[in-house]
């Protein structure tokens, strides 16, 4: 029998009876649907999330497998402008800190199309990425990072010691989050590090999260929404200590941890860690009663939503969406949006193109088809990405065209 079978929680196997907030039913969000696909029926699973009154790990089980999400794969980073800013910041900011050079060795888990890794290749510096989907993994070699396409955990670790690979430099950019066996993981990662290493992780912070309303980033892909209290815990249940922490305006709100071999000694422990563990102390983070109300604000953002939507098509008004994003598709399916809202939504990702969401099955075209249909309203998706999209649409005000951003509440930008 299954952990998920079980129904217990995946960090410290304690049965999970709390449920933080239950979405229904979706199917898998980083899919599209092809035209000849659109007859046939698809799989939807439930996102009832959980909370582990224990350890207090907000969890969705594993109702699909990683290898049915992630080796092929729609999400190419580098299509996000914001992204891929910020990984230039990254590595700026980690080969100075960190004084890497051509000698030492950067690792990055999940790498995907390269978008991150590309910036320390510029600098000379040796890099691998280890990367599940096969897809985006071959357009990360084309920017000349060399990658695996693997999973990652404790066997891939040890192939690749034996190998004579270490990491000077781990890290996992929006990872942790995505991975249904986080022993399994964190303990590779201590593996792979050297012994004077440093890895770094960041995620989207589950307080963040709830204060931002932000329910749509809960998807399929998604099996753990962490607090910085419970990821240093488990970073300290294999051997590693969190040295550093800072936030980040990733996703709504990202926390990123530096870590290092519990023996090591390289980094003393920042004041920024206990302050940290201060902060969430006081938001209640720390409390099961803190979660209690969170599923009534998810529910009524749908109703206001919905209103709205219905109020603008009843007043002829034609709405167009921005963005074929994963929290998109949570959306759309927990609130029952489909073609009779929404004529069609854009992505600039041309994998999605021609295509179709799943569940709800609106039509995905190129950015350029907003001057074409002129759309009264253009309904964002992506909300973490609001100010970039609304300055690659500026265009849509010569027609009147206004801005639709559902999360954390409804708002209408003239």
């Amino acid at each position: 029998m299954t952990a998920t079978e079980k129904q217990i929680c995946r960090f410290c196997a304690e049965p999970l009876t709390h449920t933080f907030v239950d979405l229904g039913l979706s199917p898998l969000c980083q899919t599209v649907i092809e035209p000849t696909q659109l007859h046939l029926g698809e799989m939807f699973y439930p996102l009832n999330v959980f909370i582990c009154e224990h350890c207090l790990l907000v969890q969705l089980l594993e109702y699909v497998p990683p290898e049915e999400i992630f080796t092929e794969y729609a999400y190419f980073s580098s299509f996000i402008d914001a992204l891929v800013n910020q990984a230039a910041d990254y590595a700026d900011m980690m080969t100075e800190r960190f004084a890497l050079d051509a000698e030492k060795l950067v690792v990055e888990i999940a790498s995907n199309d390269g978008y991150l890794l590309q910036h320390f290749v510029k600098k000379g510096i040796p890099v691998l990425g280890i990367e599940p989907a096969a897809n985006v993994a071959a357009a990360a070699e084309q920017k000349g990072v060399k990658s695996l396409v693997r999973f990652f955990g404790v066997d891939t670790a040890r192939a690749l010691v034996a190998d004579g690979v270490e990491a000077d430099v781990l890290l996992g950019n929006n990872v942790l989050p995505h991975v249904p066996d986080l022993h399994d993981f964190i303990g590779g990662a201590q593996l792979l590090t050297k012994p004077g290493g440093v890895i770094t992780f960041d995620f989207q912070h589950l307080m963040r999260m709830m204060e931002g309303n932000q329910f749509d980033t809960i998807y399929q892909e998604h099996y753990s929404y962490l607090t910085f209290t419970v990821v240093k815990k488990m970073f300290e249940h294999h051997g590693l200590t969190i040295f550093d922490v800072e936030e980040l305006p990733t996703h709504g709100g990202s926390i990123r941890v530096f870590a290092q071999h519990a023996d090591s000694g390289r980094a003393t422990v920042t004041d920024r860690v206990a302050a940290m563990l201060a902060t969430e102390e006081a938001a209640g983070m720390n409390r099961l009663e803190h979660y209690a109300d969170y599923a009534e604000r998810v529910r009524e953002t749908k109703r206001a939503l919905v209103d709205f939507l219905i109020d603008a098509k009843r007043a002829g008004k034609s709405i167009a969406g921005y963005g074929a994003a994963g929290k998109t598709n949570t959306l759309f399916n927990y609130c029952g949006i489909g073609p009779d809202f929404l004529d069609y939504t854009v992505d600039r990702n041309p994998y999605k193109q021609g295509k179709f969401l799943p569940g709800t099955h609106i039509p995905i075209h190129d950015p350029s088809m907003l001057s074409v249909t002129k759309p009264d309203y253009l309904f964002i998706g992506p909300w973490n990405l609001v100010d970039e999209i609304v300055g690659q649409t500026d265009y849509i005000r010569e027609w009147g065209g206004r801005w639709v951003v559902p999360i954390p509440a409804l708002r209408i930008i003239e």
